[in-house]
């Protein structure tokens, strides 16, 4: 895909680099693949606000993924590659040959007319979902399960991968998004391929009202409070605001909120890439 710049015809196009969306073919999507979204705005059930800098927006409609992929040894059509507004990545339609219609987290490369297949014998191409143990060394993968039949969980944003290093025992190594390195079972099931719309990172949006379309509303600083209202509040003048911390007091640089005795601190090999 590509990133499209807009010509300064306006103050908000003047910073704005939109997706050129050269991949997706369709605005229309499936109707019997979409759900009701529920928007709290930031309201618990009495009506108080427990979360801040929600609300507004645009309405939405939730697009149902097959992220288990569990419709195994039955050859899929891609019907079509469609914009979701509840996530970066693109989606594509599958039509599998029994009429059934399911969308997935579109890989990138693959096209309309495509096939694609599921299941433990399957060939390791882009978009094949397939176990671990039947994926080669050195292989990037998206979508990838953490516990067998639960549905893929990891790597699902736009650009992301995982590539798996080596395979031990009953686990595979595998390098995450994120630099860590860690074991997964090798009964886990994973796509092949990395997620589409891999330069969503270089969007901007260009003005403020564009996030309140998101249903982002502006975020206080903690420093321009008072000290009544956050830890970093008050002083005269504008003062640094003292240790950065968030407004329940958790220091917010360089503190470890990981629990030291989590149950998968085990199958962790190399944390994350540290600044």
């Amino acid at each position: 895909m590509a990133v499209k710049k807009y010509n300064p015809v306006t103050p908000g196009t003047r910073f704005r680099v939109g997706s050129s969306f050269s991949e997706v073919t369709t605005n229309k999507p499936e109707k019997s693949l979409l759900a009701p979204m529920k928007r709290s705005g930031g309201r618990n059930h009495s009506g108080k606000m427990t979360v801040r800098y929600r609300g507004g927006g645009h309405k939405r409609r939730y697009r149902i993924i097959d992220f288990k992929r569990d419709k195994h040894n039955i050859p899929a059509t891609v019907k079509s590659i469609e914009y979701d507004p509840n996530r970066t990545a693109y989606i594509a339609l599958l039509q599998y040959e029994d009429g059934e219609k399911r969308y997935i987290v579109a890989p990138e490369g693959i096209s309309v007319d495509q096939v694609l297949v599921s299941g433990a014998k399957v060939a390791p191409e882009v978009g094949n979902c397939l176990k671990l143990k039947s994926i080669p060394l050195g292989t990037v993968i998206h979508n990838i399960e953490l516990k067998p039949g639960r549905g893929g969980v990891i790597a699902r944003s736009a650009g992301s991968y995982a590539q798996i290093t080596a395979k031990e025992g009953k686990y595979a190594i595998l390098k995450m998004p994120s630099g860590e390195t860690r074991k997964i079972l090798l009964e886990c099931m994973a796509t092949v391929g990395s997620v589409s719309n891999s330069e969503h990172n270089l969007q901007s949006l260009g003005k403020a009202g564009r996030k309140r379309w998101l249903g982002k509303r502006p975020r206080t600083r903690g420093v321009a409070m008072n000290p009544v209202d956050h830890p970093m509040g008050g002083g005269e003048g504008r003062s640094s605001g003292g240790h950065p911390r968030s407004r329940k007091g958790l220091p917010a640089k360089g503190y470890k909120t990981r629990k030291p005795k989590k149950a998968s601190n085990k199958l962790i090999i190399t944390r994350r890439k540290k600044k």
